[in-house]
């Protein structure tokens, strides 16, 4: 976990394109690892309620991000939260509800062009935080089974 001095001496808000790679998002991370197991479910549901129901600016973007990420961690497909940004503390498994929600928030996140993807200095970055967006997305509401499957052969 990068600590505060770290952070400090960095002074840096943002050092990368992953999840919990900001202040913002590291603090939601470390929120997380502070509240008891109990706790956890409703500081996630929280910030994506927020962000999803949100009529102007989206203030909890960053926080959200992570929570999805978090989330999909828990999903087939979903990778690992990183430790080193990320909450240390393993978390609980959280109600399957939270992904759907976490997926529209993702979703008003990425179409919020005044929001976060605005505040990329280079192109490729924002094109990267928007793939990574994208792929939490795609694992958390992950499209619906083909119905291109045959019920019976007719040509019998």
């Amino acid at each position: 976990m990068i600590t505060a001095q770290q952070r400090e001496e960095n002074a840096m808000g943002t050092w990368g394109t992953g999840p919990f790679d900001n202040d913002t998002a590291a603090d939601f991370a470390n929120a997380l690892d502070d509240a008891g197991a109990e706790e956890r479910e409703a500081l996630i549901r929280g910030v994506l309620v927020r962000t999803v129901n949100a009529t102007d600016e989206l203030s909890e973007a960053e926080e959200a991000v992570g929570a999805a990420a978090v989330l999909a961690s828990q999903c087939p497909g979903g990778q690992p939260v990183d430790p080193v940004c990320g909450p240390e503390t393993p978390m609980p498994e959280f109600s399957t509800d939270l992904r759907v929600l976490a997926a529209e928030a993702l979703t008003r996140i990425a179409a919020d062009d005044d929001g976060l993807v605005s505040n990329w200095v280079e192109p490729g970055d924002a094109h990267r935080w928007l793939a990574m967006v994208a792929a939490l997305r795609a694992v958390l509401d992950p499209p619906p089974p083909s119905m291109d499957i045959p019920l019976f052969d007719l040509e019998t």
